[in-house]
């Protein structure tokens, strides 16, 4: 999962992504200060890089 936290002077904004792809897509579009972070589950071996 791919999570954009976006900040604001008074807001915080988290907007959730399934794909790398979609995810970098929006954070260009998006504007403000913008963290655009991987989440990975450690039980989702399957993501887990070695």
């Amino acid at each position: 999962m791919w999570v954009i936290t976006v900040h604001s002077r008074n807001n915080i904004k988290i907007f959730e992504f399934d794909t790398e792809k979609e995810a970098k897509e929006a954070f260009k579009r998006i504007q403000g200060c913008k963290i655009l972070t991987e989440v990975i589950y450690f039980n989702d071996y399957d993501l887990v890089k070695i």
